[in-house]
């Protein structure tokens, strides 16, 4: 209780803090349901694009063999344990949203050293099974010399999201198109 009363204001400026920490809880509340922030939690392709710099990695991934098999975070988020995956989310997904809250994002979208070596770790744990040269060898994958060191898509360049890079590279392809941030109750309300 002591610890409440050190930080309770003047009684001249109680109004004035309580309408102030209002606003501030009110629009940090908001601006979770209009960036979407929930949708963050979950495994859907379509979160990634809620910011429109992201279509053109969303349509060639649905298009690719890939598509069908995998989502965004089977290859773009670390599986050792959730703690990880969770942490690398808000991490990358908190550099993402700057850079486009701040209109700094690329015309061509390239991954950081951190998200290469996930994507690598992962390209590896999900093909290690399913190598039909290590089948016929009866040998694992880790102990086939593919590739000699090279990041998997320095040779399968196609994989999963095409040649052509960029926010121009499939300017007609079909995207889910994120809902309007407008509250219904507010639509219902402006209608009128």
């Amino acid at each position: 209780m002591r610890l409440f009363s050190y930080f309770k204001p003047p009684p001249q400026w109680i109004i004035f803090v309580t309408l102030l920490v209002g606003a501030i809880v009110g629009l940090s509340l908001y601006s979770v349901y209009v960036s979407n922030a929930v949708s963050y939690l979950s495994d859907d392709p379509k979160t990634c694009v809620n910011c429109h710099v992201m279509m053109p990695e969303y349509a060639t991934w649905r298009h690719s063999s890939h598509g069908r098999v995998t989502t965004c975070n089977d290859c773009h988020v670390p599986h050792t344990n959730p703690v990880a995956k969770y942490v690398f989310k808000a991490k990358d997904g908190l550099g993402h949203a700057t850079a486009f809250t701040l209109h700094s994002e690329p015309q061509v979208i390239k991954m950081r050293p951190a998200g290469q070596a996930v994507v690598q770790e992962n390209c590896v744990r999900c093909h290690a099974g399913t190598n039909q040269k290590a089948k016929a060898l009866n040998v694992s994958f880790a102990e086939i010399k593919h590739g000699q060191g090279k990041l998997c898509w320095q040779c399968h360049r196609e994989v999963p999201h095409g040649r052509v890079k960029g926010l121009t590279s499939t300017p007609n392809a079909r995207v889910p198109v994120p809902g309007s941030p407008v509250p219904q109750w507010l639509t219902d309300i402006l209608k009128k």
